[in-house]
């Protein structure tokens, strides 16, 4: 429990305390909006790693070096924790939007700061809206920043049992023509999820894949990308299960 009650005193905190700096960033936003992204990119990924010292969270990260710094690309991953977000954001290379769920939104603070990273929210009840997320996240690809986005939709239930990949997620890809980055996450629920409400002392994998692009594709797997990137993250997930 103990756990529990830092990250979320810290988290509360951070809201609080930064009001002055989301001013800050505002006013800086309007003079140079690259400089404020940089900014926010870096003090929100100094929070997270708090966030996952106080959780007392070991992460090993594999594969840094397949991830390309000189273009945005598109990863994907699997989801089965709140903290993916916490442990993948602190490696992104560049300034990059994650792409979550409409009701974060509504969480007050919180959503300005997702918001100068660039986060997207999706509303999975509406089609219409949800491709203009689509459109939205191709822009900001197109504009240079990269884009993450787990697209089993929600998080699994089970250890690396998948749910089927949303196709429409690659559209980002397939239309910007940018790599794709598949990001495997293993035992990240056991921080969390796999004993509510305690936070718990855990060993996460993350491992990220060599970048494709769409087109590279054989022809009849660029029709179904899904497909293949849930292969590729299934199997990265059953090697490096047993060393948790």
């Amino acid at each position: 429990m103990i756990r529990l009650v830092f990250v979320i005193s810290f988290v509360v905190l951070f809201l609080i305390l930064t009001i002055p700096v989301m001013i800050a960033e505002f006013m800086i936003g309007k003079l140079n909006p690259d400089i404020k992204s940089q900014s926010s990119l870096s003090i929100v990924n100094w929070a997270f790693r708090c966030v996952c010292f106080l959780a007392g969270t070991k992460v090993d990260y594999i594969g840094l070096e397949n991830v390309p710094t000189d273009t945005p690309v598109l990863y994907v991953g699997n989801h089965r924790s709140y903290f993916d977000i916490v442990l993948t954001y602190p490696k992104v290379s560049r300034p990059t939007g994650y792409i979550s769920k409409k009701e974060i939104e509504k969480v007050p603070l919180l959503n300005i700061w997702m918001r100068n990273l660039h986060c997207l929210f999706l509303d999975r009840k509406d089609i219409k809206a949800g491709m203009q997320t689509i459109l939205q996240a191709i822009d900001l690809i197109k504009g240079g920043k990269s884009v993450c986005i787990f697209p089993e939709g929600t998080r699994a239930k089970t250890e690396g049992e998948l749910l089927p990949f949303n196709e429409g997620s690659f559209k980002i890809a397939a239309k910007t023509g940018c790599p794709v980055v598949p990001i495997t996450i293993v035992n990240s629920a056991a921080i969390f999820e796999n004993h509510l409400p305690f936070i718990k002392k855990a060993h996460v994998i993350i491992e990220y894949g060599s970048p494709l692009c769409i087109k590279d594709l054989p022809k009849e797997q660029q029709k179904h990308p899904g497909v293949y990137f849930k292969q590729v993250i299934e199997e990265t997930h059953a090697k490096n299960a047993p060393n948790i």
